[in-house]
């Protein structure tokens, strides 16, 4: 509220303020409040609501789509009721999965995200369309003449229904469940109830985020709820609302909507440009989950304790080793000198892991076998393969990276980005010649290096989720990627890079070759490695590696550096396969590289997969990518797919979870 407060006089002091002002600072943040309520309410369960921005764009067109007729007086209570509708029927998916086929809310959310998404541009592949007059004759206007707002009465009412709902038995068990879900199990709390109803409220709050949002814009547009994802969870943490659940509520995520929106108007009330409102938002997340983090005493009393069983086990080890008793526990460093023992469940664990990729080799064969029929290619030709391999390099690289990320039990958001902000440098610095590879492609990695190295101190020592951390770098890059191509990137790349990417050798494009180099590494790197057997310490249980004396915060760092390394080269390789950067060129690449790792049988949790079976999810998925391109299905078919093929490994899989 302090914050609020300075930045309204900030405004007020620099130009101003009338009713017209007030009037249209109110309707800047409503979208933006009326999501955050409905993402409090999840966070406050102890989820995660990836789909929020898509869910805002599908109502968007679907208001914008004419299927209700804008001559009618009753257009906008239909509107209404549409908007609402198709909110909560997203939601109620969202809940299902996550209440009753126990999915986790980021995987399920993650998905429904893409598939929305899909859905939204088979409404409208194209921004155009016209929402009903009567959304903004009632919503932009006002209750009192120059007095009250109606956006201000939409979010007060919002504000209203939650403080009933607080009152309920469900407003109480959403605050147990988030607490600590198993306690309120144990106690007779319905879970999945409350999860679902959760869930489906929070779609409700979307929707009519949709609503106002289709009012202000009067038209319809497939995009235009991307862009709000890292502004949500930037007002939630700024609201106050704890991440991980049980604390907050949606007033304060209200202000923090508020607090942003001003921040943005700041910034072109200064003649900043715009682009710098990504980087403002990621910042302003990170240094609010930074703050919220101060001074609990919980956390502190949890690290000196932990602290306190380290030195322990020092001890312990230090008087094994004087009586000449190693063999009597498990070094997770130990490397070579390891016991038998340790070898053997070792082995054991990735025959599992094996086993457990069948299914992606079984699907991949099932869908050869499809190609060959319906599409009449000669699956056995190797044209066939070669052109698989090139458009699979790109997967193959990033699976490393973001493997080792999911291994630990975190994900990396941030790829998208990081790939274009690659790219979009990389053209920027050869501008097309093969002379400045020299210093661009090592100045490149080296960047990429910097990222990771970024997201893995805010993971491993500022204690940030790594969803939120990533998620933040994410927006932090694109605004940087915005600001250094002005919008438009008009680059192209090496030479060489685009020869690496198109030309053959014996009928060989020349990337192959190195592919083959990278898979063998990748393997070697974890499974032969102490490195690998960190990592899966790690993501196994953190808490237990970290007293067997593995140095989790250096593995933590390093997987995250791995992950945009990969994520950089992709990048480049990315513009000599296409000829140029473009923004937005790493969007298609976020979902497939989670998928492919979930399809190949690792756990999203982490502790468990094998690269193999990574490979093998990843010719997966450019094989149903070259089946459907060939079946001329629309575009929008393949997000929504992908979606379904991630939550059906995950729900295959989970009974084989440890």
């Amino acid at each position: 509220m302090v914050m609020l407060i300075l930045l309204l006089v900030i405004i007020a002091s620099s130009a101003g303020f009338s009713y017209f002002d007030i009037s249209l600072l109110a309707s800047g943040g409503t979208t933006l409040a009326l999501a955050a309520i409905g993402g409090t309410l999840v966070i406050l369960s102890g989820g995660f609501d990836l789909s929020v921005g898509a869910v805002i764009s599908l109502v968007n067109v679907v208001l914008a789509a004419g299927y209700i007729d804008d001559n009618t007086p009753a257009a906008f209570a239909l509107s209404f009721g549409l908007a609402i509708l198709v909110g909560a029927a997203c939601g109620l998916v969202n809940g299902v999965l996550v209440a009753y086929a126990r999915i986790q809310p980021i995987v399920v959310t993650l998905s429904t995200m893409f598939i929305i998404q899909g859905i939204t541009l088979l409404v409208m592949n194209s921004p155009g369309g016209t929402v009903p007059s009567s959304l903004g004759t009632y919503l932009m206007g006002d209750i009192l003449p120059e007095l009250f707002p109606a956006s201000l009465f939409l979010i007060l009412l919002s504000l209203l229904v939650w403080a009933w709902i607080k009152r309920t038995p469900f407003g109480l068990h959403l605050y147990a469940t988030g607490g600590n879900a198993e306690a309120a199990r144990a106690v007779g709390i319905p879970i999945a109830r409350s999860y679902l109803l959760t869930y489906t409220l929070a779609g409700a709050f979307y929707g009519l985020a949709g609503f106002f949002l289709s009012a202000q814009t009067g038209a319809g547009d497939p995009l235009v709820g991307n862009s709000l994802l890292l502004s949500v969870f930037a007002a939630i943490v700024i609201g106050g609302t704890r991440l991980g659940g049980g604390k907050g509520g949606p007033v304060g995520s209200v202000i923090g909507a508020f607090v942003l929106m001003l921040i943005v108007n700041i910034l072109l009330l200064f003649n900043i440009s715009a682009y710098y409102s990504t980087i403002a938002q990621g910042v302003v997340l990170i240094m609010a989950v930074m703050i919220s983090g101060f001074g609990k005493e919980a956390e502190l009393r949890k690290f000196l304790r932990l602290l306190r069983h380290r030195i322990q086990a020092m001890r312990q080890r230090r008087l094994a080793s004087q009586l000449n008793q190693e063999s009597k526990y498990i070094d997770a460093c130990a490397g070579a000198s390891a016991s038998p023992d340790s070898h053997i469940a070792f082995n054991r664990k990735h025959q599992k892991d094996l086993r457990i990729s069948l299914p992606a080799l079984c699907g991949l064969i099932v869908l050869l076998i499809a190609t060959q029929i319906f599409l009449g290619r000669n699956v056995f030709e190797w044209s066939y393969w070669n052109s698989m391999l090139v458009l699979s390099t790109f997967l193959i690289i990033l699976a490393l990276g973001q493997g080792v990320v999911v291994f630990t039990g975190g994900l990396d958001l941030s790829l998208p980005w990081t790939i274009a902000l690659s790219g979009i440098l990389f053209t920027g610095l050869t501008q097309g010649t093969n002379e400045a590879l020299i210093y661009a492609l090592p100045l490149i990695l080296f960047i990429g290096i910097l990222i990771g190295f970024a997201n893995g101190i805010m993971v491993a020592v500022l204690g940030i989720s790594p969803i939120v951390a990533t998620l933040a770098s994410n927006g932090i890059l694109q605004g940087i990627a915005l600001l250094y191509s002005g919008g438009t990137p008009s680059a192209y790349p090496s030479p060489l890079i685009s020869w690496l990417m198109t030309a053959r050798i014996a009928g060989i494009t020349p990337v192959i070759f190195l592919l083959i180099i990278f898979v063998i590494l990748a393997v070697f790197l974890l499974n032969k490695t102490r490195f690998g057997r960190h990592v899966y310490a790690t993501g196994s249980n953190l808490h237990a590696a970290y007293l067997s004396g593995v140095p989790t915060r250096r593995i933590l760092i390093l997987v995250y550096v791995l992950s945009s390394l990969s994520a950089a080269v992709v990048g480049v390789l990315l513009t000599g396969f296409s000829g140029q950067a473009s923004l937005g060129m790493g969007d298609d690449y976020l979902l497939p590289s989670i998928a492919v790792i979930v399809v190949g049988g690792g756990l999203i949790t982490g502790g468990r997969g094998h690269y193999l079976g990574i490979l093998a999810g990843v010719l997966l998925l450019t094989t149903l990518q070259i089946l459907l391109a060939g079946s001329g299905l629309p575009y929008a078919v393949r997000p929504i797919l992908f979606g379904f093929v991630l939550l059906a490994a995950v729900a295959l899989l989970r009974e084989k979870a440890r």
